[in-house]
């Protein structure tokens, strides 16, 4: 483990989340289609509660990464309903997107981090985006670098960085407005094996807190390790809701 990591609890050590009460995430009968008679995703009707774990797996192309995008309204459905937080995304305007997003924090295979600023000031982009003042931000930000071991990185830019801190710095600054709902596209996908268990030990601790994890992944041993639900999408539909014992 590199300097200052945070350290790895076993997934069986880990508590389970406090799943339960309305679905923060509701999707009714909903398909994308790019162009006519051709579709990334197709008559998806699924819940997801407050604190569930879930994996969302499936071959390349499955339709994962389309989903991921609907539900933090980068895309728009082209049939059906999408409920995120009691909100329906097919009918936000562009105004209230930003409010959205706000509640949903998101993380990408290739971290999405901002070569010009620092991890701190990477952190702390998603908090001056809503105004916090400048001595929260700094107070956050700091405290969310140290909760995922890179307070000693602070200074530094994502060059100067490896894979797994600079993921590191994407999770902290996805968690840092503490979000009701967190959104992992391929989260790992660029990491070796001890990096994986790093950031996916770091997902599941926010389950455990309460937040709502949806992780795409076409990882097994993943999927085995860490879900305790697991939606399979096969040529854009949902073909497989698992739960418990199901999964093993």
């Amino acid at each position: 483990m590199t300097p200052g990591a945070p350290a790895r609890a076993t997934a069986e050590a880990a508590p389970a989340p406090r799943a339960g009460g309305d679905p923060l995430i509701r999707l009714f009968h909903v398909s994308k289609s790019y162009s006519a008679g051709t579709f990334a995703l197709r008559d998806v009707s699924v819940e997801v509660k407050k604190g569930e774990l879930v994996f969302l797996t499936g071959p390349s192309g499955a339709g994962k990464t389309t989903l991921m995008k609907l539900l933090f309204a980068a895309e728009r459905p082209s049939e059906g309903q999408i409920l995120v937080l009691g909100r329906n995304v097919a009918r936000i305007g562009e105004r209230g997107i930003p409010r959205l997003r706000r509640r949903v924090g998101v993380v990408f295979q290739d971290f999405k981090l901002i070569p010009t600023r620092t991890a701190e000031e990477n952190v702390a982009v998603a908090l001056e985006v809503i105004g916090k003042s400048p001595r929260e931000v700094r107070g956050k930000s700091f405290a969310m670098l140290k909760r995922v071991g890179l307070q000693h990185r602070r200074h530094h830019r994502p060059a100067a960085l490896s894979g797994g801190e600079q993921q590191r710095v994407a999770l902290a600054r996805a968690l840092v407005n503490d979000p009701a709902i967190l959104l992992a596209d391929e989260p790992t996908g660029n990491l070796d094996a001890a990096l994986t268990l790093e950031i996916m030990d770091l997902i599941a601790a926010a389950a455990a807190r309460g937040t709502t994890v949806l992780v795409a992944s076409h990882d097994a041993a993943l999927v085995k390790r860490y879900a305790r639900r697991v939606l399979r999408l096969e040529g854009g539909q949902l073909v497989e809701d698992l739960s418990g014992s199901a999964i093993r």
